[in-house]
């Protein structure tokens, strides 16, 4: 068996040397491209078209062809017909022209066609002529009928089916994505001994992935290195394949072994006539045996799959462990890790070593110092290089090697991506800097966007202005990317400026677009979203329902959160909504839950009652099969407007609704009912929906201790509010400026000044600071009583605690003294304008002191030095005050 094995493969070899001369170059060119499967040419492209001239085409060929060409396929029948009827005897070149023509096409029906012509005249088949009918059929999607031409030549004397039908049988199932053909496929290649090639695992590894078959992949990769050393074509699939499936180690692995291949100068590739890269070794196909028919292997049970997994662990041959080591089972582990990490040793034992290329590349050019945790890896004696050796892999590699290496480095740092290993990502850009490998702009748009996940824009933003300085300009997905990233930042002005940049109109821009009307809506800023759907609408980007959900969310409301809602805006609000409704209908697009949410708040938000029920009823209808847990958000919503709108009843209706429904409640809902016997001035129902919210399962939260106490300041019981304060406290919730600020505006209203000072004091022993409103409610309960002396003095002590310790006591204090006593007319404005951006309360604070100061108090910057202060301090110190 191995002796006739042999005699076949020398027999294919004798075959591939002896084939018959092509009449011209450009039949030579068809061949190698039906050979590699890779021809892929128009119909329209007929520049290419390798058998015009050949003196063995009739003119009855050329006649037919010319009538497909201009698409007249009667009269191309008809002329087909008149070759079939003609005298004389008839031989398999006088159908080449058309069969080449229809493969190149393809047009699988005019190809069987002209087949059927040529059984009814007996003509005897080729292996050309064979091979560019199975290329029109496997091409055209006409799968069975190529299987049937193949396995029908098991049965013919004169010619067997060689290996690279099968290889463009493969290529066609890929394409058609058809695992069942691709099974028969394998079957009839197995019982026809054909072997495999390169091209052969190429194809099958592109079903692999199609299945998301990891495991295959690794089956794949051990059968190939079993018996091939593989190109560095079929070293950057494999590379590809591991990426796309999240294997970036073993994608790594191979990548290092693409890089051994080129410093090695075995990474022979050329391009040939059509543009196609082509290893120039011979591709020498490998019989196929028993041991290695777990080809189908994907194509089983997981059970069958784990086992061939599991079973196959065979050694490559010595001649190829230098450069294509099995990287799934037993093999060579590089010193990193895919994290950026050095291991301090092989992962098994008794692993071969690499040539001295590849010891080299492992050693010397990831070991550069870019990570600064990375730690050099000592070679062995025997593996050091002398200076002089030590050249880059650009100057020793040709510049179509360069190139796969290029391409593998891209599909690696474009899976650092959604791997989220920015780590992984500079160590590859600094190896890529180190072989001289040269980045392209796609190499440069996965490394952005791998090191914005890990280092933030601005790092992305420093490599893009490198770029700039190369005259690199970044593709649009990397602006979109930078954008994405300001937006999340809520740096609204460089996320537009960079959208501006954007000149392409592919759908796929609609993300960054909608980021940035997020990023509106978080800051309030409708002129600007106003800005970006128009240009949206000038690139001819369509909205999807992500863009409108924030358009509803953004230009919902009118006045709020500025004022109430009054009849003009209600108006402008229903106009603004049918707009926008409309839009959504004109795109074919219903709405979503988040985008009945979001109007549903608007309208809540407006004050349109009325309006937002009716919304209510309609998701009701819409979304009745919808989780109830997402229904509870929604009337919550609708309760807390009810409640904000005084709309008592129609909030226990709604509850009540809620309730007979069926729908859980939560610690929201009872909150807000709560907080809705406020108005009701009823803390009975309230101490029962507490009761009824523990039996539910919910404890207690700050927000409902912040709704018992407005429940119980309606009622004017201050003294029951500030024990509940305390209870809040024991029970260990801590209560923040907002609690303490609701009661002070009662106590303002009611001008309880006994109740405003304890309160104060309570702030300061919870080490809270207070905000604008506590110094509001403080001051002019003070004025409003006629001591306007103390309400000077808290004004002045409320606002530097407004400004940490830490910055009074340092530094910063004497900048904000000179603020504060500046005699420059437009000093507040420049108060303004420095913090304006996120401490907009030292702002405030300094502002009241200026004021102080220009009334002509003292400023002090030790505000417990104040006789106000101490008074707090000794008078509720004993007894702790509210706290």
């Amino acid at each position: 068996m191995n002796r006739y094995l042999s005699r076949n493969c020398r027999r294919l070899l004798i075959n591939f040397h002896n084939l018959p001369k092509a009449c011209d170059r450009g039949q030579k060119n068809g061949a190698d491209r039906v050979h590699s499967s890779q021809a892929s040419k128009s119909s329209h492209d007929f520049n290419n078209f390798g058998w015009r001239y050949c003196p063995r085409t009739s003119f009855g060929q050329q006649q037919v062809v010319n009538a497909l060409r201009i698409g007249d396929r009667e009269k191309a029948s008809k002329l087909l017909l008149n070759i079939g009827h003609a005298n004389g005897s008839l031989s398999a070149d006088d159908f080449a022209y058309i069969l080449e023509y229809c493969a190149q096409t393809p047009d699988p029906l005019f190809v069987m066609e002209t087949w059927e012509v040529m059984k009814d005249k007996t003509v005897g088949m080729n292996k050309r002529s064979c091979r560019f009918i199975v290329q029109a059929l496997s091409k055209g999607g006409y799968l069975k009928e190529a299987l049937n031409l193949l396995t029908s030549l098991r049965e013919n004397d004169h010619v067997n089916a060689v290996l690279p039908m099968f290889n463009i049988l493969l290529t066609g199932c890929g394409n058609k994505k058809s695992l069942e053909d691709a099974d028969y496929c394998m079957e009839l290649m197995e019982s026809q001994l054909v072997g495999k090639s390169e091209i052969t695992y190429c194809e099958l590894l592109k079903l692999a992935v199609m299945q998301e078959n990891l495991s295959a992949v690794h089956e794949i990769w051990k059968d190939c290195s079993r018996y091939y050393s593989p190109s560095i074509i079929t070293l950057r699939k494999f590379v590809r394949s591991f990426t796309k499936l999240g294997d970036l180690e073993s994608a790594y692995n191979v990548l290092q072994l693409m890089m051994a291949l080129v410093r090695q100068e075995n990474a022979s590739v050329t391009i040939s006539a059509t543009g196609r890269y082509r290893s120039s070794r011979l591709d020498i196909p490998i019989p196929l045996t028993n041991h290695s028919s777990g080809v189908r292997y994907w194509l089983d049970t997981e059970s069958a799959l784990n086992t061939l997994y599991e079973g196959s662990s065979t050694k490559a041959d010595k001649g190829l462990k230098e450069v294509c080591m099995d990287i799934s089972s037993g093999g060579y582990r590089l010193p990193y890790n895919i994290t950026g990490n050095l291991k301090s040793e092989r992962t098994a034992e008794n692993q071969p070593d690499l040539s001295d290329a590849s010891n080299f590349l492992f050693t010397e050019t990831l070991g550069s110092g870019f990570i600064n945790s990375l730690e050099r890896v000592k070679p062995d004696e025997r593996t050091k290089f002398s200076n002089e050796k030590m050249k880059r892999v650009s100057e020793m590699a040709s510049p179509p090697a360069m190139n796969f290496l290029r391409w593998s480095f891209n599909d690696m740092l474009h899976a650092c991506v959604w791997s989220n290993k920015f780590q992984l990502a500079e160590q590859l850009f600094l190896q890529m800097h180190n072989l001289g490998v040269e980045p392209s702009k796609h190499t440069y748009d996965g490394f952005v966007k791998a090191v914005i996940n890990g280092k933030g824009v601005a790092y992305g933003m420093k490599v893009i202005k490198s770029m700039e300085k190369k005259n690199i300009e970044p593709y649009d997905d990397t602006l979109a990317a930078l954008s994405v990233g300001h937006s999340k930042n809520l740096e609204l002005d460089m996320a537009e400026a960079l959208l501006e940049r954007i000149s392409g109109d592919l759908p796929k821009y609609i993300r960054p677009f909608n980021a940035l009307l997020a990023a509106c809506d978080v800051m309030d800023e409708p002129e600007r979203a106003v800005r970006v759907l128009a240009k949206m609408k000038r690139l001819n980007i369509n909205s999807n329902i992500r863009t409108y959900e924030l358009m509803f969310s953004l230009f919902g409301t009118v006045n709020v959160p500025y004022e109430k809602g009054n009849m003009l805006s209600h108006a402008d609000v229903v106009k603004r909504i049918k707009t926008i409704e409309m839009d959504m209908m004109m795109n074919g697009m219903r709405h979503s839950y988040r985008s009945m949410q979001n109007l549903i708040r608007a309208l809540g938000a407006e004050g349109m009652i009325q309006e937002m029920l009716g919304y209510l009823n309609v998701a009701e209808n819409m979304f009745w099969q919808t989780d109830p847990y997402q229904k509870s958000d929604m009337y919550n919503i609708v309760l807390d407007a009810l409640v904000k709108a005084k709309e008592s009843h129609k909030a226990i209706e709604v509850f009540k609704n809620m309730r007979s429904c069926g729908l859980p409640a939560n610690v929201a809902t009872y909150n807000i009912m709560i907080e809705c016997c406020s108005i009701l001035t009823c803390f009975k129902s309230a101490c029962a929906l507490v009761s009824l919210m523990l039996r539910d399962g919910f404890c207690p939260q700050l927000l409902t201790y912040t709704a018992l106490i407005k429940v119980l300041l309606a009622n004017e019981n201050f003294e029951g509010a500030l024990h509940l304060l305390d209870q809040c406290r024991s029970e260990g919730i801590h209560p923040d400026i907002q609690l303490f600020n609701i009661i002070l505006r009662e106590a303002f209203f009611k001008g309880r000044i006994d109740i405003v000072e304890p309160v104060i004091e309570g702030i300061l022993r919870e080490k809270i600071q207070p905000d604008p409103s506590t110094l509001w409610y403080t001051f002019s309960a003070y004025v409003e009583c006629g001591f306007h002396n103390t309400a000077m003095e808290a004004l002045q002590v409320l606002s530097m605690r407004m400004i940490s310790e830490e910055n009074i006591l340092h530094e910063k204090r004497i900048a904000y003294e000179d603020l504060v006593h500046n005699e420059d007319p437009n000093a507040e404005l420049e108060i303004i304008e420095i913090f304006k951006e996120s401490q907009e309360f030292i702002a405030t604070a300094l502002l009241n002191l200026r004021w102080c100061a220009i009334t002509g108090c003292s400023i002090s910057w030790s505000p417990e030095e104040s006789l106000w202060a101490k008074r707090l301090s000794s008078s509720y110190g004993a007894s702790k005050g509210p706290t």
